[in-house]
């Protein structure tokens, strides 16, 4: 027997008729505290949601504000150690600000930063306010740096190895060359000389008259050693053929000289040179010294070599000595001999015209590549710590080197086109 919808609903109908009045309201009752249960839930639900959200936002809040209280205290306690002004805390505030700093008081400790933020600070400045207020500005800014113990010092041997980790345009040494690479209104390059080079501002004389406006931005090109310097300044004033620049601590190295190699066959000597050595454990330095230990401290232990290629500031040398890649090796060399009359004027009366003296160069190599060879290892090695006119030495010697190996005779050419500032 199949029970049909309509069965069913008049059923249904048949058994809600027998029912009471009061048994009708109570199941009506029952359906309806159903309903209201799951509303309720859910309207809990969304409450605790809301007061979850409300305590994170207020939590977050508050942790934001002690943190703010915790730097402010800190940069407070820093700047009355140092002594700071209110007007000197200002400044740092707002270099802190323009370095992006996300805790002020690191400002303290972060010497780079506090360069990047002050250069912003007094180009702003002096863009703003004009050259007398940039003037003063960098002032403060000098007295801040040294109160903070962030003053540089300008070192004449700017091409060593100890000045190239941050370089600013304070470390240029005066009577240097600049080349003035771009500038507005001005399609040709423009050569300077260094005149003046302070903690306050680098002052050059340009080799030709130039038109320049405060807070006009230009870009510098510095060469030393095998490297070029460039950074952007921003011109002060310019007047009588005197160009005066707020200083760069944005120095950017645009490439690495390339010199030809030429073969050669010079007698040299090369030491292992590291900056630390350990002693076996268990011995005794008085031991170690008087020649009892296989391994002994004391001057480095020189080997002879044989130099192969030069190439300016790179030697290939071959040695029975074991080297690694980024070692430190002392290198000593005899260059070509010179006759006195070559290297220096003198007197028509000296009777000493075709007298010859030898040269030997002694400087700190850095090794760069390494490779074996039948009797011990072919070593590339570039010598770091040359000054302008040391460089200009090794040039030469690579040149004349080069004319005695006939490389112009085949046209070679010396890849060294850019002259060295000097």
């Amino acid at each position: 027997m199949m029970i049909t919808a309509p069965t069913m609903t008049s059923g249904a109908n048949a058994v809600i008729l027998a029912l009471t009045p009061i048994e009708r309201w109570q199941a009506v009752s029952r359906r309806g505290s159903d309903l209201v249960g799951g509303q309720s839930f859910v309207l809990v639900c969304g409450a605790v949601l809301i007061v979850l959200t409300v305590l994170l936002i207020v939590a977050s809040c508050g942790s934001k504000k002690r943190d703010r209280r915790s730097t402010d205290q800190l940069f407070r306690t820093y700047a009355n150690g140092r002594g700071l002004s209110g007007r000197e805390r200002t400044i740092l505030l707002e270099i802190a600000s323009k370095a992006k700093l996300k805790r002020s008081e690191s400002i303290f400790t972060l010497a780079s930063a506090f360069s990047l933020g002050a250069a912003q600070v007094t180009d702003e400045v002096l863009a703003l306010h004009g050259e007398q207020a940039s003037r003063r500005l960098r002032v403060e800014l000098t007295v801040l740096r040294e109160k903070l113990g962030f003053q540089e010092r300008v070192s004449d041997s700017v091409g060593s190895a100890a000045t190239l980790n941050k370089p600013s345009s304070r470390q240029i040494p005066t009577d240097k060359k600049l080349q003035i690479k771009r500038i507005e209104h001005e399609p040709a390059d423009i050569e300077a000389t260094v005149v003046k080079n302070d903690d306050i501002e680098l002052t050059v004389r340009l080799s030709k008259p130039l038109e320049a406006d405060s807070g006009q931005v230009c870009r510098i090109h510095y060469y030393y050693g095998t490297s070029v310097w460039e950074f952007d300044a921003s011109v002060v004033n310019c007047n009588d053929g005197v160009l005066v620049l707020t200083h760069s601590y944005d120095v950017r190295f645009i490439n690495r000289r390339r010199f030809f190699r030429v073969p050669v066959k010079k007698p040299a000597f090369i030491a292992s040179f590291p900056f630390a050595k350990t002693l076996p454990s268990g011995k005794n330095n008085d031991e170690s010294a008087t020649g009892n230990l296989p391994y002994s401290w004391g001057p480095p232990e020189f080997v002879p070599a044989t130099v192969t290629e030069l190439a300016g500031p790179g030697l290939r040398v071959e040695a029975p000595i074991e080297v690694e890649v980024g070692e430190r090796v002392l290198v000593i060399m005899k260059m070509n001999e010179e006759s006195v009359a070559d290297r220096q004027r003198f007197s028509p009366r000296s009777g000493h015209k075709t007298a010859h003296s030898s040269r030997v160069v002694e400087d700190i190599g850095e090794v760069r590549r390494v490779t074996a060879i039948e009797n011990g290892f072919s070593i590339a090695i570039e010598l770091t710590g040359l000054s302008d006119s040391n460089m200009n030495e090794l040039i030469r010697e690579t040149n004349s080197a080069s004319i005695e190996a006939g490389a112009s005779e085949n046209g070679m050419v010396l890849e060294v086109a850019e002259q060295i500032a000097v």
